[in-house]
């Protein structure tokens, strides 16, 4: 087993719920903690050797840069529903990470 694949993929799909637990809580403290994790898959990703690197790290960044606009708006503004909206782009931006994950997995099994 790939250990440094394992915390990579865990990276990326906790990114993903916790994201989408935000979308459930609408806490800052939860917003703030999707934002964190992100950020680690995004440096995760940065030394990542593959086919389909450069979308798994385009991907991370515009989640990155919905999930962090989105805190500072909640924390400034407190506009519960523009950081909303900001976060359920990072959902999207994060479903497609993953999804390329997926690929790019199967394309190495098909490779063995």
């Amino acid at each position: 087993m790939n250990w440094g694949k394992v915390v990579y993929v865990f990276f990326a799909l906790m990114s993903l719920t916790t994201a989408a637990e935000f979308l459930y809580d609408k806490s800052p403290i939860a917003l703030f903690v999707a934002a964190s994790i992100n950020l680690v898959s995004t440096l995760l990703k940065i030394g990542v050797r593959n086919v389909l690197a450069a979308e798994l790290f385009a991907s991370s960044l515009v989640a990155d840069l919905h999930l962090i606009p989105a805190f500072v708006v909640l924390q400034v503004s407190a506009n519960m529903t523009l950081a909303y909206s900001l976060v359920i782009g990072a959902v999207i931006a994060n479903v497609f990470s993953l999804a390329l994950v997926l690929i790019e997995s199967s394309k190495s099994q098909d490779e063995f």
